[in-house]
Parts: C-alpha cells; sequence; structure tokens
C-alpha cells in the first residue's frame, strides 16, 4: 500500500519522467498483486491449521484489493473504449495547439497536431453528441463564459485571447490534469463569430499516451453541458404579455 501511494505522489507532482514513474506505479501494483497471492496462500493455511493471525491477513486482502481496484477499472476502460487520445467538437478544422506546441514535442509525448481521420471517425462512433456549441451571444460573452468555467475548474491558462476586430476570434489554451495520477492533458478552445452569435469549438489531447482511457471525451462533454448551462441560465426571463382586464358592464338602476 505504501509503494502504491509513493508511486502516485512520484508520478503526481513529476518527481520523476513519465515513463519511469509509471514503472515505479506498475512495480508497486505488481507487489499488490503477489501480496495477494501471499495472503490467499496464508489464508488456506491458518485455515487447515487453525493458527492466529487470520484478521491480519483479511485486512491485507482487502488493503491488496482496494490498490487493485482501480487499475481494474483501468483495464476494462481500456478493452471498451476506443484507442484515442485527441477529442475535438470539429475534427475538420480543430483548435490549434500554438502557445502548447512546445510543449509536446519532447520524446514520448504527443504532436500537437491532430491525431486524424481514424481518430474522428473513432470519436464520431464512441461520442457522437460533441459537437460545436452553438450559442445565441456574441463572441465577447461566449469567451467571457467559457474562461469563467475554466477558471472555476483550475486548468491552468497558458494562453488567452479575447475575440478582436475585424476577426473577432478569441482562444484560449490550458492545461487539465486527470484526478489521481495528475497526468498532463491539454486544451485549446476556440470562439468564433456566427453572425451576432457564436461558435465554440474545443480541444482536449492526452500530452502522453495513444490511448486516453474517455478522460478527454468527459471533460469535453461536461464543458459544453456547462457553457450551454451557463448561457441560458444568464438569459433574462421573458415577461408574458398581460392581457387587459375586462371591464365590467355597468349596470343602470331603474
Amino acid at each position: 500500500a505504501v509503494a502504491a501511494l509513493v508511486s502516485i505522489i512520484i508520478v503526481r507532482f513529476g518527481f520523476l519522467e513519465v515513463r519511469p514513474a509509471l514503472a515505479t506505479f506498475f512495480g508497486a501494483l505488481a507487489c499488490a498483486g503477489l501480496s495477494i497471492l501471499v495472503g490467499l496462500a496464508a489464508f488456506v493455511a491458518i485455515w487447515q491449521n487453525g493458527s492466529r493471525g487470520m484478521s491480519r491477513i483479511l485486512l491485507a486482502l482487502v488493503i491488496d484489493a482496494v490498490i487493485l481496484a482501480y487499475p481494474a477499472y483501468l483495464g476494462l476502460q481500456y478493452r471498451k473504449l476506443p484507442p484515442i487520445h485527441d477529442i475535438t467538437t470539429d475534427p475538420i478544422d480543430p483548435p490549434r495547439f500554438e502557445a502548447l506546441a512546445r510543449l509536446r514535442s519532447g520524446e514520448g509525448t504527443n504532436s500537437a497536431v491532430y491525431a486524424g481521420l481514424y481518430s474522428a471517425e473513432q470519436q464520431r462512433i464512441a461520442y457522437p453528441d460533441i459537437e460545436t456549441v452553438e450559442l445565441e451571444v456574441p463572441p465577447q460573452r461566449a469567451y467571457e463564459v467559457t474562461l469563467a468555467l475554466v477558471a472555476k475548474r483550475k486548468w491552468l491558462v497558458i494562453d488567452e485571447r479575447p475575440p478582436q476586430l475585424p476577426r473577432r476570434i478569441g482562444r484560449i489554451e490550458a492545461v487539465a490534469r486527470t484526478p489521481i495520477m495528475g497526468f498532463r492533458e491539454d486544451i485549446s478552445i476556440r470562439v468564433t463569430p456566427d453572425g451576432e452569435e457564436s461558435r465554440v469549438d474545443i480541444r482536449s489531447s492526452s500530452r502522453y499516451f495513444e490511448s486516453d482511457l474517455g478522460s478527454n471525451a468527459a471533460r469535453v462533454s461536461k464543458l459544453i453541458e456547462d457553457i450551454n448551462s451557463a448561457v441560458d441560465n444568464a438569459k433574462p426571463a421573458q415577461k408574458k404579455p398581460q392581457t387587459p382586464a375586462k371591464l365590467q358592464a355597468k349596470t343602470v338602476k331603474k
């Protein structure tokens, strides 16, 4: 358990490069698996001989099972989800990584260039609801809403440019991290005008590994949902037209 915890800290805080750090983590998992085998053998021996120590063996087995539960879940996700790492609302013209490109040029990192048609087709099959966000607000307002949501998520903003004349295109580049291991995943957001309204395109791409186990799609889907909700909630409530009160007919006393 201690080895697994230490390996997670090493990976999350970057004390080693990603691949050596992962080797440490998988080594800890192997130790946990070996510990389960030894524990089961000890359990059988104690059961047959009636020796003491059953409670400690059971506690060790529970701890090892908890350690291996999350990697087992990831293994199931790996089998179920397509092996892609680059998700975008616009596969034809995805938002580019400009400020982030230099961080994706080292050995073992995924390219800043979009993953291509194979990735787009796999995304379409697995995540058909990920599409461009169309908003009935001006680009500046769409940009402000999106930037506020990025800040709320505590993503590290690397570059942000509000929409300005003449093209009125806004851009946000940021870095998110996976919840447990802290792997870096890069995000590029583009806000473009559509007449007096606006369109928001999002791209989220893992910096390492060929498969993201669904993390980028989940991030993009949640951001799309929150952008739509924020814009809808900010719309002024439409007042229902009041119908004029009916005039009561006057009666003449006779």
